[in-house]
């Protein structure tokens, strides 16, 4: 089975414009210039030599992590820009399980129709309903069934949609689905989620909420945690909280295999070579990780966004 599986029973602003934003159906069964001048114009990929191997046959499960950046109109990085570049990059590597952030409601209609009807989503907009940015879970449908799913929101009140009370501008929540593995058998929970990116103490309280939560799932069951966490992993309190206790660990760190590192965020600027992973899947720790990859993949100097994805090949 794909995971340890239990037996079955921002530096960067977040203020999007308002435009509709929610999920795609409830749940299935249950300048350019500085970007040209980047060095890795070259598509690579993220479980192999090419979309081949990563729509292989294998009982590992395929997982990536990806800010998608918020559907804008502005050129010279707007969505009808950008879609063409997304769409090939996952189309190219099919992850089962994908957990987006920033994306609205539209964009994410638009991401559904370009992968077609193998892939559902989960996911509502922080303000509620179609309203503001997702943190949606996109799954596999050959591989994945939701069995059961929820939103809290990141503040005190955390039942009470669009809510907002330590001090971020902007609301944040996390939205999580328990799956059946179809292929490999069992069960796990996948959580996403995206951190504010400006108030440190928002952060943290998010984390401590995020990890109580967890806390409350089926323990016989494995975690995959997926989110945009804008903070660098290994330099800040908030990782430290995410992984305290042994609860979880960094798939990046615990891969047996791993790509070259680059700061996760770029701002469709030249890529950093060995920066901050402020992009994580974090598992339980008896999830083995058999390749973790930062993919740096663009078609003519264009990123399909202005963080790079992370992905994870999971398995025993």
């Amino acid at each position: 089975m794909a995971l340890a599986l239990a037996p079955a029973p921002e530096d960067h602003p977040d203020s999007a414009p308002a435009a509709p934003v929610s999920r795609r159906s409830a749940l299935r069964a249950a300048a350019a210039t500085a970007v040209a001048a980047t060095a890795v114009a070259a598509p690579v990929a993220a479980y192999g030599a090419g979309p081949a191997y990563a729509a292989g046959r294998g009982r590992g499960l395929r997982v990536m992590t990806f800010n998608l950046r918020y559907a804008a109109d502005t050129p010279p990085h707007s969505w009808a820009e950008r879609r063409p570049v997304m769409r090939a990059l996952l189309r190219r590597e099919a992850p089962h399980l994908l957990g987006t952030q920033e994306g609205l409601y539209g964009q994410l209609r638009d991401i559904a129709a370009d992968l077609g009807p193998r892939y559902d989503w989960v996911g509502t907009g922080r303000g509620g309903g179609s309203r503001d940015e997702f943190v949606a879970l996109f799954y596999d449908v050959h591989r994945l069934v939701p069995v059961e799913y929820d939103h809290f929101w990141l503040s005190g009140t955390p039942r009470l949609i669009g809510s907002a009370t330590w001090g971020n501008t902007v609301i944040r929540m996390v939205t999580w689905v328990r799956f059946r593995d179809l292929r490999a058998g069992g069960e796990c929970y996948a959580l996403n989620t995206h951190l504010d990116h400006a108030h440190q103490y928002a952060r943290e309280r998010s984390a401590a909420l995020i990890t109580e939560r967890l806390a409350a799932l089926d323990p016989a069951l494995p975690r995959i945690v997926t989110g945009d966490f804008n903070v660098a992993a290994h330099h800040n309190p908030v990782y430290d909280a995410m992984l305290g206790g042994g609860t979880l660990v960094d798939s990046w760190d615990t891969a047996e295999r791993r790509s070259a590192q680059y700061g996760t965020f770029h701002g469709y600027r030249p890529l950093v070579p060995d920066g901050d992973r402020v992009d994580w899947i974090l598992t339980s720790p008896g999830v083995r990780t058999r390749r973790a990859t930062i993919n740096t993949f663009a078609e003519h100097g264009r990123f399909p966004s202005d963080h790079l994805p992370v992905q994870a090949l999971l398995d025993r």
